[in-house]
């Protein structure tokens, strides 16, 4: 049997338009390719279109309509099948409890949905308390480290040329470049001054600043690691007063509190 003949019933139904399913996509997936059968398939549709004015037009030929009854007559004929009306008194309950099901597994997708988000923001805000209670602990660890270690500077601040009134404490360490000032009985600030500390090498070099800072009404300040550069072994701290800017470089105001002896910071 050749192609052509293998389509040839199938022509007349495409050609009446009741070819369906995979019968028709082979079909015209033949005519792509095969200009034959796309010639045939034209006569059919031609037959068809007389076929069809025979009732109120011009009698078609003969020949028209033999080809069309024959291709109608190849066709198998198949049962009918009276389809029995549902009992609606019987009408199954399952597509409704499905739907229910899926609603309620939709809204339970929701639900969890918005308690991982929940989980989520919780513990992101944990994990920045966590970062900043471990910050403030390793901080009060190096103030401790420094307090306690037997190895740190440690030099008594007084007031310059006069008994001691202000007086100050220096605890430094030089290997982690920890630095701890505390003072007291400090006088109030001047308009537009404030209090410099300054870290003299004990090599003899230029000074470094070592903080800016203003005491509170008592008198009394702090200073904790300020930013001092690697490796400086110190001779001795010294507090001035100066503009409110500072000075940085160098000393310019006058010194308040000096230390009493030389130490130096391993």
């Amino acid at each position: 049997m050749s192609a052509h003949e293998q389509f040839a019933e199938d022509l007349a139904l495409y050609a009446l338009g009741s070819l369906e399913g995979d019968e028709r996509q082979a079909l015209e997936t033949h005519l792509d390719g095969c200009a034959a059968c796309r010639r045939e398939l034209e006569l059919l549709r031609g037959d068809v279109s007389l076929l069809a004015l025979t009732a109120a037009g011009p009698k078609p030929p003969v020949r028209a309509r033999q080809r069309l009854m024959s291709a109608i007559a190849a066709e198998p004929r198949l049962p009918v099948v009276v389809a029995t009306p549902p009992d609606r008194s019987q009408r199954s309950w399952w597509p409704t409890l499905a739907w229910v099901a899926v609603a309620a597994l939709v809204l339970a997708c929701i639900g969890l949905l918005r308690q991982n988000s929940a989980l989520q923001q919780n513990l992101a805000s944990l994990q920045a308390r966590f970062s900043e209670q471990g910050s403030k602990l390793d901080q009060a660890n190096d103030v401790v480290a420094t307090l306690l270690d037997p190895e740190a500077t440690k030099i008594e601040l007084v007031a310059a040329g006069s008994k001691p009134q202000p007086r100050g404490k220096a605890i430094y360490q030089r290997r982690n470049r920890n630095l701890i000032f505390i003072a007291s009985n400090l006088p109030p600030l001047p308009a537009e001054k404030i209090y410099e500390l300054w870290l003299f090498p004990a090599n003899g070099g230029a000074p470094i600043a070592a903080g800016l800072f203003k005491p509170d009404q008592r008198g009394s300040a702090t200073l904790v690691n300020p930013p001092l550069p690697e490796g400086v072994t110190a001779k001795n701290f010294v507090v001035t007063l100066e503009p409110e800017s500072g000075s940085h470089e160098a000393p310019r105001g006058t010194p308040v509190i000096v230390g009493l002896g030389e130490g130096v910071g391993e």
